[in-house]
């Protein structure tokens, strides 16, 4: 389906923020009054134990809003559950399973995070060092001096993003323009190149962008002298012990998964599978593959202290705001290195990230102690709908997506977060955001 004149110039405002990996609420650049290392002062997380029904429960409503099919893992303590819902192949009706692999997008940043912290602390990488000490012949002149590998970690660099002119056409006729990206290779320096040449933000606010953890993953290649993804397989996977965690050697996932459904606001229609796609465009950014099983893990052993030093988290921890909360409200979520701390519904704030490529998305949060974890992975993307000015329509699936998470952490009454979700949901549409499904969660993730 060819977008109209009327509806492109909505659709067109949004596009790059629904291209970006990262789903959740991370908004409009921080005000410059913000302190660039200020500290989250956040509440602990109260929880209650695991109600395996409950979890059932929630996650059966997140598939009859009509997520096409979900998997996801809770880990507290030493509880475990798994669950799965809906389908893995709408055409053949074959039932998501919990232990399918999956694209997990930008949740990947957190591994490439912990691999430039661990360098960090050998002695071989200064966080306030400028990128063009690293990369000069990429990162050249002014732009080099000013900023640093933290401001890449963070988002504050002021770098655009690369996704919207690495497909070109995307705007005018998405199907198109994807299918015709689908096995194609492209090298990170270009699209460092890309990014950098897209149009600039302002240095030291947080806007996320791709490019960002592209050059990111350049700066590990320089410091280390081995390939980005070899390196945090060997130091940051198999440290972790992650068996089902890769970054993809070819366009097909290795073991077994769903189908993944683009659906680009109905622009695509019926939703098309993405699961066999050359993820090069995304490569230290967003490429993996993992299990939520997996991601629980990695974020309590992250959190829990086992990956990485004292000084190192608490780097990581270290956070701006990463969006512009209206005068006498709170900003309900802040972006460390690699890592976000975030208010759910039921009050909680919870640590971790958020992912988003055509047609997958993950998202994995834990308590800050480390001592409960979830993440969930769906099948369809840009599943919302919009008016023709724009305006969104109602969108039954992301409040039902929120409720199940925050039941999933908190072990409160999914009832409870449904209902805050869904009149937080109501919030006005919000200019600016990075992607299309933060301009819905950040709404109902704020109460």
């Amino acid at each position: 389906m060819r977008l109209t004149r009327p509806r492109l110039a909505a659709v067109a405002a949004v596009t790059l923020a629904s291209l970006a990996l990262g789903p959740l609420p991370a908004a409009q650049a921080a005000g410059t009054d913000a302190p660039a290392r200020a500290a989250a002062a956040v509440a602990v997380a109260e929880t209650a134990p695991l109600d395996r029904a409950g979890l059932r429960a929630a996650l059966d409503a997140f598939h009859e809003a009509g997520m096409y099919g979900a998997h996801t893992a809770v880990r507290d303590g030493h509880a475990r559950w798994r669950g799965a819902t809906g389908y893995a192949d709408v055409d053949t009706k074959q039932p998501m399973r919990a232990d399918m692999e999956h694209r997990i997008g930008s949740i990947t940043k957190t591994f490439t995070a912990v691999a430039l912290l661990q360098q960090s602390a050998r002695g071989r990488l200064d966080l306030d060092a400028p990128v063009g000490r690293y990369l000069p012949e990429l990162v050249p002149g002014e732009r080099g001096r000013q900023v640093t590998v933290r401001m890449l970690l963070n988002h504050t660099s002021g770098i655009g993003d690369y996704v919207l002119p690495a497909f070109p056409g995307i705007v005018e006729d998405p199907g198109k323009a994807l299918d015709a990206q689908r096995f194609r290779h492209i090298e990170p320096e270009e699209l460092a190149r890309l990014g950098l040449a897209a149009p600039a933000t302002t240095v030291g606010k947080h806007v996320y962008s791709n490019t960002n953890y592209v050059l990111a993953g350049l700066v590990l290649e320089k410091v280390t002298g081995q390939d980005a993804e070899a390196y945090i397989t060997r130091n940051v996977i198999r440290r972790a012990g992650l068996k089902h965690t890769y970054f993809p050697a070819s366009p097909r996932l290795t073991g077994p998964h769903p189908k993944m459904y683009e659906s680009f606001y109905g622009y695509i229609e019926p939703a098309r599978d993405y699961s066999v796609y050359d993820m090069s465009w995304a490569g230290a950014a967003g490429a993996m593959v993992s299990t939520p099983s997996d991601l629980a893990s990695f974020y309590r052993q992250l959190l829990g202290g086992r990956l990485l030093g004292p000084a190192e988290l608490k780097q990581m921890k270290t956070t701006v705001p990463a969006y512009d909360a209206a005068p006498g409200e709170e900003v309900s979520m802040r972006y460390g290195l690699g890592l976000y701390t975030l208010k759910m519904p039921s009050g909680g704030w919870y640590w971790g990230h958020d992912g988003a490529v055509f047609g997958a998305g993950t998202w994995a949060l834990s308590t800050e102690d480390g001592s409960r974890q979830t993440a969930l992975a769906y099948n369809l993307m840009k599943y919302q709908r919009f008016e023709e000015n724009g305006t969104p329509k109602p969108d039954p699936v992301t409040p039902a997506m929120v409720a199940y998470m925050d039941r999933a952490l908190s072990g409160g009454a999914p009832e409870k977060a449904a209902r805050k979700s869904a009149e937080a949901a109501k919030a006005p549409f919000a200019p600016g955001l990075v992607t299309e499904d933060r301009l819905n969660l950040r709404a109902a993730t704020v109460r």
